[in-house]
């Protein structure tokens, strides 16, 4: 007799599992942006800086998770098959990069910090990928919606911290779309894909469809911003960064269903069905 397991939410990521993408994408984006901001002639100083303290703190929020924190040493054991290992390994230069351009002033510093930025976030939407048995995380569409969504936070909180400046408005609100679109096909592959229901039902929940709203009005804030209004496009800023973070929270201690299974037949213990198949 087939048996069907039905679909669960797992319970090993918590909302501090959820803070590692949400520092991570946060500070990444953000450290991105500078880079932007730094060819505009923007000051970029206290943007650079803030990165990489949400990179940090990200960081912090895994070594929070583990029951013995002494452990997560052990995360730089296997670059040679864990994404996770290999966000590791790029923190410490990247921290590194940021302070120098910081210290010493120098373009190539900060080129080399935007350059492992985006190697970093990168790194962040494999380990999500990676995760087979939950489609949330392993879908190929959540790649691309992990970095637009870091793009849009980034540019975003530029805005809030750093110089309003109208490039950098139109790059928030074209990073603020694309996340959109990103988000959009993530959804619908899922629906094709016929991911477990518990998964789907959350794009239709009430607070998921707030969220959606705040994006609208944020795209809405920014465009705004371009036409002479500053303070428009740092409310903008403030809620792409927000909702940015509901979003991850949602996709990773929320969404995250397993596939569940179909077992075609239960074993019984001690009885061979074979032998008494042949036996009759």
């Amino acid at each position: 007799m087939k048996q069907m397991i039905t679909a669960r939410l797992q319970k090993y990521w918590d909302l501090r599992a959820a803070g590692n993408f949400i520092g991570g994408g946060t500070g990444t984006g953000l450290v991105m942006a500078s880079g932007l901001g730094a060819a505009l002639g923007l000051d970029v100083t206290v943007p650079l800086l803030a990165g990489l303290a949400f990179v940090g703190l990200g960081l912090s929020m895994v070594w929070l998770e583990i029951g013995k924190p002494w452990r997560a040493l052990h995360v730089f054991f296997h670059p040679q098959t864990s994404w996770m290992t290999r966000e590791g390994i790029l923190a410490a230069p990247l921290m590194a990069a940021g302070a120098a351009y910081w210290w010493f002033g120098h373009p190539a510093f900060l080129a080399v910090a935007v350059l492992l930025s985006a190697g970093f976030i990168y790194c962040q939407a494999r380990i999500l990928r990676a995760a087979r048995a939950i489609p949330a995380w392993s879908h190929a569409r959540t790649v691309p919606l992990i970095l637009m969504t870091a793009a849009a936070e980034g540019t975003g909180l530029f805005l809030v911290i750093g110089e309003p400046a109208p490039a950098m408005i139109a790059a928030a609100l074209a990073m603020a779309v694309a996340r959109e679109v990103a988000r959009e096909v993530y959804r619908l592959a899922l629906s094709r894909d016929k991911a477990p229901q518990g998964t789907l039902n959350w794009f239709v929940r009430p607070e998921v469809r707030v969220l959606q709203a705040m994006r609208w009005v944020s795209m809405a804030l920014l465009a705004a911003g371009l036409f002479g209004l500053p303070l428009a496009a740092v409310g903008g800023g403030v809620l792409a960064v927000l909702t940015g973070w509901g979003l991850k929270a949602i996709m990773v201690t929320k969404a995250a269903f397993n596939r569940g299974a179909a077992i075609p037949r239960t074993p019984v213990r001690g009885r061979d069905s074979s032998r008494l198949v042949q036996q009759q």
